[in-house]
């Protein structure tokens, strides 16, 4: 069943001399459940394509349906209840508050929407994440591959349909980025989540349903990864 799909997306940066076309008519179809990884490139328009998907960055022209809603129909408010609810970022930098302890950041997304946790599902959560023992502590009493995790908890706390994950083992060794890697696909599956991934790491590309690659804003190749 589709979940996100685009039509005749563009973005446009500048004007005259300076002007760029950091998308140029992107037309794609991504079904529930499904594990994308996108790749290309430095500059060929991942991570535009990536903000564009989820609310962070208007399109200058084109739409994006989720569950067949434009979102850039949405006002500022609904676009802003969309990005919390809907859509788990987590970026190559951790992006943590540095005086909340690691479930403090977990729980960030759901305590500014004034929502009560759901108590059972932080608690597996941080299990999952292997984080039990660290809840307690801050950002800098933890590693790089333990920041990350929490960044993942972050955006997994509201069991948002949608990850978008910007090159989430950019700054881990092989061994913890094989660890992040692992917990979004388990993640993926266990609550039904379609993944999407901008990676540089050809062994991450590897494990994904389907590889999409993006050269000077357009897509040169959308492929389906035989099991």
């Amino acid at each position: 069943m589709e979940i996100l799909r685009t039509e005749n997306l563009c973005k446009t940066y500048g004007s005259g001399e300076t002007r760029v076309d950091a998308l140029k008519n992107v037309n794609i179809s991504i079904n529930e459940g499904e594990f994308v990884a996108v790749v290309g490139p430095s500059g060929s328009g991942k991570s535009t394509l990536l903000h564009l998907l989820g609310g962070v960055d208007k399109p200058t022209s084109g739409k994006v349906f989720v569950d067949d809603v434009d979102i850039y129909n949405l006002n500022e408010k609904q676009l802003a209840i969309f990005r919390r609810r809907k859509v788990g970022f987590v970026f190559q930098f951790y992006n943590l508050i540095p005086v909340l302890t690691a479930e403090e950041n977990i729980l960030l997304p759901i305590l500014l929407d004034n929502k009560k946790p759901d108590r059972a599902y932080i608690k597996e959560l941080l299990d999952l994440l292997g984080l039990q023992d660290r809840r307690n502590h801050l950002p800098s009493e933890l590693s790089g591959g333990q920041q990350q995790r929490v960044s993942i908890g972050r955006a997994l706390a509201y069991k948002p349909s949608i990850i978008l994950a910007d090159e989430p083992t950019g700054n881990l060794d092989s061994k913890n980025s094989r660890e992040i890697l692992d917990l979004l696909k388990i993640s993926v599956k266990r609550y039904n989540q379609t993944l999407m991934v901008i990676t540089h790491d050809v062994d991450i590309a590897a494990q994904a349903d389907r590889v999409i690659t993006i050269e000077d804003g357009i897509i040169s190749k959308d492929e389906v990864i035989a099991i």
